[in-house]
């Protein structure tokens, strides 16, 4: 079950990375898909082969991000146990790693700053990262609440004294 998180971030960005080079059919899905999630904004976008990819720059880093993220985390195995013990800190690691994309965001609306496709990419690097781990945490507490228990053998009487 965990394996299939990092899994399916890694085929999603490659689906994304690859759409220009895809079949017509698969990559109209894909293309279809990156537009329910993205602006797709052909300035703030990459381009590979003269084609754009599916979705813009910033979102490419956040599924990057996310699937390094997905990786790192099945592969740290996270020492996650308790859920009241994940949830505290959600909040303080995505505000963190929200911070970049959101200062981008906002200078670029207020016409201040207009960075280039690879900065929003690397803003979007942190959030994505920090999504992966919270998704794979709930993951790690939802699956180990819900395997079954190995019975144990009971543990022999203590010796008489």
């Amino acid at each position: 079950m965990l394996l299939a998180i990092p899994l399916l971030a890694l085929l999603w960005l490659a689906a994304i990375v690859a759409a220009p080079l895809l079949p017509p059919l698969v990559s109209a899905v894909v293309y279809a898909g990156g537009s329910l999630v993205c602006h797709q904004i052909p300035e703030r976008s990459f381009h590979l082969g003269g084609s754009q990819l599916a979705v813009c720059a910033r979102c490419v880093g956040i599924y990057a991000g996310a699937a390094g993220g997905a990786v790192a985390a099945l592969a740290l195995r996270l020492p996650i146990h308790a859920p009241t013990r994940t949830v505290r800190w959600i909040r303080p690691i995505l505000a963190v790693a929200v911070l970049p994309t959101v200062v981008t965001v906002v200078l670029e609306m207020l016409g201040l700053w207009f960075p280039t496709n690879e900065l929003r990419a690397l803003a979007g690097v942190p959030f994505g990262v920090a999504i992966a781990f919270v998704v794979t945490a709930f993951a790690k507490v939802h699956y180990d609440s819900c395997a079954p228990r190995r019975r144990t053998a009971p543990s022999p009487p203590p010796p008489p004294i």
